[in-house]
């Protein structure tokens, strides 16, 4: 349902601009677009069995480390308390929190040219937002290292190769297509392309030596450039350490590692078969054994708030007729661009967004009591939106 403000009832009679709620997005195909990670592990690391811990699934871990393995995908909500808060305000029926979609890939076989990362899943890497890398640190002699032998630091080095392997074979194809493209150009044509060619071989030779893209300093048009590639090794990661139930918790400090390689990266120790097995009890069941265990949160909940942190996102809210909703979207994102992730019709109509914190309006009680009180403010487009900003936007439709 779209309600219309009563001072925009006053304006020309081609003019419509509205209050958005997110009942009249359902339709959109952005309308709670979640966020994809591809979770990726090396065979006999315990991946699946982390895909299981986080989506309290059941996917059968025999085998499912192998390249002949099957893709798992499970969607979570992202818990949100305020969402519980807002809902029982407004008495609205429903909750709408933002979700991450998990995508269990296959593990590789070989470590060179994998088919798990540069193989037939590689657009399936490629359209993921971040990557969850689960790192072997649990001993158990019935689960072989699949390479005989190695350690966390030296497992991790081969998974981020692999993503720079990946990286440089899609370099290599852009940058003989783009030399017989300059070959083929018009003159007036050949600045452009020779300026693409020199993008193309300064991140290579970054990638080659070590730099992984997310760490390379590139001015906006040469970002906007290689956006189209997708390139593995310039999205977020989390690494996840599989330990034993006893741990110890692992640090990436500790591994020895090229710090360009590891700068930026999230992590989390956890114990993936433990929480697979918490995850198949009830949340009551689940609440006692890890009272009783002396453990903390889930390690599902853990993982979204490294993810959260490691991509940079932050999350808005919003009150529509039947429902409260969360959005998340990147830190320092504008409110124009912010409400273009509820429809995209909101981004080229917007009008100015009507803002007041999470915070503020609990203690004032009501929108109205903001408004009041000053705390609703009314924000133009470039205002950069903020965690737990109550937003209505306004727009021309």
């Amino acid at each position: 349902m779209v309600s219309l403000s009563n001072h925009e009832r006053t304006t020309a009679s081609h003019r419509l601009a509205y209050f958005i709620t997110p009942e009249a997005t359902a339709h959109h195909p952005l309308y709670n677009c979640p966020v994809d990670i591809a979770i990726i592990g090396l065979p006999q690391s315990g991946k699946t069995t982390l895909f299981n811990a986080l989506t309290r699934g059941k996917a059968d871990t025999t085998g499912a480390g192998s390249a002949a393995g099957q893709m798992h995908v499970g969607v979570v909500k992202v818990p949100d308390p305020r969402l519980d808060v807002l809902r029982e305000m407004y008495h609205r029926p429903k909750a709408v929190p933002v979700e991450i979609k998990y995508w269990d890939l296959p593990g590789p076989q070989a470590l060179a040219r994998s088919q798990g990362i540069s193989g037939k899943y590689h657009n399936v890497l490629q359209g993921a937002d971040a990557f969850l890398l689960v790192v072997r640190a649990f001993a158990n002699p019935g689960v072989p290292h699949p390479q005989g032998s190695g350690g966390p630091g030296q497992d991790l080095e081969a998974m981020l190769g692999e993503l720079a392997l990946a990286d440089l074979e899609v370099l290599e194809r852009a940058g003989q297509r783009l030399e017989g493209d300059i070959k083929r150009a018009r003159p007036n044509e050949r600045p452009a392309l020779v300026r693409h060619r020199e993008v193309i071989r300064k991140v290579t030779q970054g990638i080659e030596s070590g730099i992984p893209l997310r760490r390379q300093h590139l001015a906006d048009s040469e970002a906007s450039f290689l956006a189209g590639y997708q390139l593995l090794t310039g999205k977020p990661a989390v690494v996840a350490f599989n330990t034993d139930e006893a741990g110890p918790e692992l640090s990436l400090n500790g591994l020895d590692l090229d710090p360009d390689g590891i700068a930026g990266l999230g992590e989390v120790s956890l114990c993936g078969k433990l929480e697979a097995e918490l995850a198949l009890m009830s949340e009551a069941e689940e609440a006692e054994f890890r009272e009783a265990l002396g453990l903390a949160e889930p390690a599902r909940s853990r993982v979204i708030e490294v993810s959260y942190r490691t991509l940079g996102l932050v999350s808005f809210l919003t009150i529509g007729d039947d429902l409260v909703q969360a959005w998340s979207v990147s830190a320092g994102l504008s409110a124009q661009e912010a409400a273009g992730t509820i429809h995209t019709d909101f981004h080229r109509g917007f009008i100015r967004a009507e803002v007041i914190p999470f915070d503020d309006l609990v203690r004032c009680g009501s929108i109205a009591q903001g408004r009041k009180e000053g705390v609703l403010r009314s924000e133009g487009k470039t205002y950069q939106v903020k965690d737990g900003d109550v937003i209505h936007f306004l727009v021309n439709v």
